[in-house]
């Protein structure tokens, strides 16, 4: 089956209150070899992250924060203040990122990578019915990637082409070398043949995709929508 977020995240997760002093969520860091941890309610609601970065912050002191013009007229902005904050952190509310970005358990792992990506964040906490469930970071996506060629195959042929595409996996040929995958076969539409490639770049591990499918109609002028690896991967339990 394609991977989704449960199959690669840390569970249980290493989490602290908001109460928890600075001091006890540097000692966590170190003795766990974590650079985050999720900042959680009495019901396990995910309220923010406390990350290596904003150590930095409490480090670097006051004069590390920059000012926008005019700030004793107008105050400090809203970037600013978070920033103070850090620096006179005592707890880890004081110093957390808020609000966390998160992702479910049964989410695609491509979508936790996009995530990761667009945010500039190392971490995911990992949500369920509003509660945290476990937690995804760029380590594990990395790993994610170190499948075997014959994986990948597999992975393309059953899950991408017969189960998501529900094309018939013998009318193509597919090989993995080194992550590059090269699918060849024939296919009624031009679209079609379109997104069996978008389909196949979005596995994770694969790292390119080369195509020779030919097609029988061309329907180029009616052009297929952009495929969203969130949408090409079973959301349910293995």
């Amino acid at each position: 089956m394609s991977t989704i977020v449960r199959e690669v995240m840390t569970s249980p997760v290493v989490s602290v209150r908001r109460t928890t002093p600075l001091k006890e969520v540097a000692r966590l860091l170190v003795e766990y070899k974590i650079s985050g941890l999720p900042v959680v309610d009495i019901d396990g609601t995910v309220l923010g992250v406390v990350s290596e970065a904003d150590f930095l912050w409490k480090e670097s002191g006051e004069s590390a924060v920059s000012h926008r013009p005019l700030t004793r007229i107008l105050g400090e902005s809203k970037s600013s203040r978070a920033k103070l904050d850090k620096v006179h952190a005592t707890r880890a509310a004081d110093a957390m990122t808020s609000p966390a970005i998160t992702i479910g358990s049964n989410r695609p792992l491509a979508e936790a990578t996009r995530l990761m990506a667009i945010n500039k964040v190392n971490r995911l906490p990992v949500v369920d019915d509003g509660v945290l469930v476990g937690i995804i970071t760029r380590a594990d996506v990395v790993r994610a990637f170190v499948r075997s060629d014959k994986e990948l195959e597999e992975t393309i042929k059953t899950d991408v082409i017969l189960r998501i595409l529900w094309l018939d996996p013998s009318s193509f040929g597919v090989h993995v070398k080194d992550g590059v995958a090269t699918i060849s076969g024939h296919v009624d539409r031009r679209s079609t043949a379109e997104i069996v490639r978008q389909a196949v770049a979005a596995v994770p591990g694969v790292v390119d995709v080369e195509t020779s499918i030919t097609w029988t109609a061309d329907d180029r002028e009616v052009q297929p929508a952009a495929v969203d690896p969130g949408l090409l991967y079973p959301i349910g339990p293995r």
